[in-house]
């Protein structure tokens, strides 16, 4: 299978109406309607996924960066934990943690993203949707996850890490963790962090929230104990073959008695 590729377009038409402010009362109930259509795809596909953890990471940096390689051991890690992988869908550093949970066995789920240079979901989906809204992307995102896994990115990582920061801080969803991956790319981001502490603007326990390491051991160990441990994950048993059990998908080894929207969000 070759390599994906970008296809400029324009932009749609209904993307310049929907910035352009009030419209008729039927030309808004009509991009009502397609955000409406967003959610209704993103709630078909990934209502069974299970406990998933959401990776977020930039979709620039190739198989030949560093970064690629760590990613792809992320989702291999949460795969062996039980947790199916979730991400933007796209490529880079997307495309390398889907790829460590497909190649472990794991459920590797993508939010792909409509944008004018056409990004297309990778290859290393076994479920996926394409989403027009960034806004539903994220709602979807943040909804399905119990903890958030940051690696290096651009200003769509920035959007994610400072929208479950918010969301976690005003109390909006559970104290789910965030797990920043990169110490030395990150040690600016903390740095304004702790500008905005001196300044008033920040609450210095609001920092507790992250938990920032180059130690992917470490990492998992956080996952285990304010993840699987606080919520009250299981893991299944494994399907015994020599049965003619089957595992009802690609992830399947953990699992909650709710979804993970229940009494949380």
């Amino acid at each position: 299978m070759g390599p994906f590729v970008a296809v400029p377009v324009k932009p749609s038409e209904s993307e310049r109406l929907f910035l352009e402010g009030p419209q008729s009362r039927w030309r808004e109930l009509q991009l009502l309607w397609r955000a409406a259509a967003d959610f209704v795809r993103g709630f078909r596909v990934l209502h069974f996924v299970g406990p998933c953890v959401a990776v977020f990471g930039s979709a620039r940096f190739g198989q030949s960066h560093p970064y690629y390689a760590v990613a792809r051991d992320v989702g291999r890690r949460l795969s062996e934990m039980g947790f199916a992988v979730m991400t933007g869908g796209g490529p880079g550093l997307m495309e390398a943690a889907n790829r460590g949970a497909h190649d472990h066995g794991g459920l590797s789920v993508g939010c792909n993203i409509e944008l004018p240079f056409e990004q297309m979901p990778n290859r290393y989906l076994d479920r996926w949707v394409t989403l027009h809204y960034f806004f539903v992307r994220k709602v979807l995102l943040f909804k399905y996850s119990y903890a958030f896994i940051v690696l290096p990115g651009g200003l769509g990582t920035l959007d994610e890490l400072n929208e479950a920061l918010t969301l976690i801080q005003t109390k909006k969803v559970a104290n789910f963790p965030v797990v920043l991956i990169g110490t030395a790319y990150w040690a600016p981001y903390l740095a304004l962090l702790r500008e905005m502490v001196r300044e008033g603007a920040v609450a210095g326990h609001d920092l507790d929230l992250l938990k920032v390491t180059d130690d992917l051991d470490e990492a998992m160990a956080h996952l285990e104990v304010h993840t699987v441990e606080r919520f009250g994950l299981r893991r299944v048993r494994k399907a015994a073959w020599w049965l003619g059990e089957r595992r009802p998908h690609p992830g399947g080894t953990a699992s909650t008695g709710a979804s993970a929207s229940h009494s949380t969000r």
